[in-house]
């Protein structure tokens, strides 16, 4: 678990790719300043395991789902990242909560720069586009973000100086891709109400119906009728 407050920009060493995984080695001193093996760090916000690690690098393995739903099928040697450590119990929660598990990906659509922070427009599927809300949050990169504006097929965030310092967003440009993770409550709510059953008809409770619900149907019996049959 994670809060999207990024701790450090890593930067990748080394990428092998095999058949349906890939290991990856970043640098990120900080990060391994207290990990361990099987530790959880956050990669621009994908959760990944330490399986190694040295001085001020770690490697982890990369499984072909996540290389699918990321952006890590294009990652490079050089390339910076966003890095983060597992949050612990009792930590300050300055973001959000965050999983590490990405939706999928984005495309910055465009840059607007203002006087003292800078809007970014990114592309939202139809998948996506009902979980996120204005003023909800959001995680790009492994960044909690708050969202500004929000269309059918787009969403905005407004960055602040020191994210853009501090994360790989500040470096961004139209065409680029990120990792996308939606506000886990949001995707609870979307997947109760596939399963959400809406009666034909609701009496309350004061006129002494019982309803019982079966494959959207009600039957009731009442209290009345109970009492004299």
């Amino acid at each position: 678990m994670f809060t999207g407050i990024i701790e450090e920009l890593g930067t990748v060493t080394a990428w092998a790719r095999t058949a349906d995984a890939a290991s990856l080695t970043v640098r990120a001193p900080l990060a391994v300043s207290d990990a361990a093996h099987g530790d959880s760090i956050s990669v621009s916000g994908v959760c990944l395991t330490v399986v190694d690690q040295g001085e001020d690098w770690f490697t982890a393995d990369v499984m072909a789902e996540t290389i699918a739903m990321s952006t890590l099928d294009r990652v490079a040697v050089g390339q910076s990242v966003n890095i983060e450590r597992a949050a612990q119990v009792g930590d300050r929660l300055g973001g959000h909560i965050v999983q590490g598990h990405i939706d999928g990906t984005s495309e910055l659509l465009s840059v607007t720069e203002g006087s003292a922070w800078r809007v970014l427009r990114f592309s939202l599927t139809p998948e996506l586009a009902p979980l996120v809300a204005r003023k909800g949050s959001i995680a790009i990169d492994g960044v909690s973000l708050t969202v500004s504006a929000v269309g059918t097929d787009w969403l905005e965030v407004s960055l602040i100086p020191e994210t853009l310092t501090a994360t790989t967003l500040g470096a961004k440009s139209p065409g680029d891709r990120v990792n996308v993770e939606t506000d886990i409550l949001a995707r609870h709510v979307a997947r109760m109400q596939e399963f959400q059953v809406v009666p034909d008809r609701v009496r309350p409770v004061s006129e002494g119906v019982f309803g019982h619900i079966d494959t959207g149907t009600i039957s009731t019996t009442s209290t009345t009728e109970k009492s004299n049959a």
